[in-house]
């Protein structure tokens, strides 16, 4: 078991005026290799709740296990925690900050006391993996275009060789082009590079495409944690929270409605194309 979190509950600024509860009661699993989406309406809880899993965020109460061991255990190494446990921040280029890419993507490596031929060793690999082509390995992280920045931030955090990846919106501002290429580099990461990959993300489309899991976020809590079919089969319930279902959803349940015998779990473009062609193949 990669992750386990145990009745875990987070309260900002206790005993003022501001005291707010983030999180309550969250029990949650996270196997190694897993592609998990966290959804959520803003104030939900969930950048609160990935904060936690590499120690950035202690809790107020609860547990919270790494491969087994208690995370605020005495002397538990947390440096350790976060070269396994991997965060991206939303708009993470805002981390960009060496003269070129390649010192850039070397800092992590090299805050772990390896030497310099390994450190540039491990970046020039995780700049391949997200398809920065070297050409830019000596420009400045400024000169590159939005998607460029976040594909160097994202090496930066791969060349420390994390086990777990956790990205926070990671194609926020970003074009449907530069969208699209985050986002089939990191599931070509998931499967080539052996990672456990935590999705936070606001497009239904995209967790529906890539996760294997979904966990939304409600007030702090968990109100659903299953596939993306049997969680989008609650697109009713979503909404009165102030989420959605993939736009696919709501097509298919309208051919439906019509009389037309499509599948209704349909979660993405493809799915719904190959029920609509069994459909119109039938007839």
């Amino acid at each position: 078991m990669s992750i386990k979190i145990e009745h875990l509950n987070y309260v900002y600024s206790p005993g003022t005026a501001y005291e707010k509860q983030a999180l309550k009661d969250i029990c949650l699993e996270i196997p190694h290799g897993e592609f998990v989406g966290i959804i959520g309406h803003t104030g939900s809880g969930k950048s609160t709740l990935i904060q936690h899993l590499n120690g950035l965020i202690r809790a107020t109460s609860g547990e919270l296990y790494y491969n087994g061991e208690n995370i605020y255990s005495e002397n538990y190494n947390m440096k350790a925690l976060r070269s396994q446990v991997g965060l991206v921040f939303q708009y993470p280029e805002h981390q960009l900050f060496e003269v070129d890419v390649l010192s850039d993507v070397c800092f992590g490596p090299k805050n772990q006391g390896l030497s310099k031929e390994e450190c540039e060793k491990r970046a020039r690999e995780a700049l391949k993996l997200v398809g920065l082509k070297e050409k830019y390995y000596q420009s400045s992280p400024f000169e590159l275009s939005g998607g460029q920045k976040r594909r160097a931030a994202i090496a930066g955090v791969l060349a420390m060789q994390p086990k777990v990846l956790i990205l926070d919106e990671p194609t926020a501002g970003l074009d449907p082009k530069g969208r699209d290429d985050i986002l089939d580099q990191i599931a070509y990461l998931h499967k080539k590079s052996d990672l456990t990959v935590i999705l936070v993300s606001h497009s239904m489309e995209d967790i529906a495409k890539y996760a294997d899991r979904i966990i939304v976020m409600n007030h702090g809590k968990v109100m659903y944690n299953d596939t993306p079919k049997k969680v989008f089969a609650h697109y009713k319930e979503l909404e009165e929270v102030g989420l959605a279902a993939p736009q696919v959803t709501y097509i298919m349940h309208e051919l439906k409605e019509k009389g037309i015998d499509v599948n209704v779990a349909a979660t993405t473009v493809e799915e719904a194309a190959d029920s609509i062609m069994e459909v119109l193949g039938h007839d």
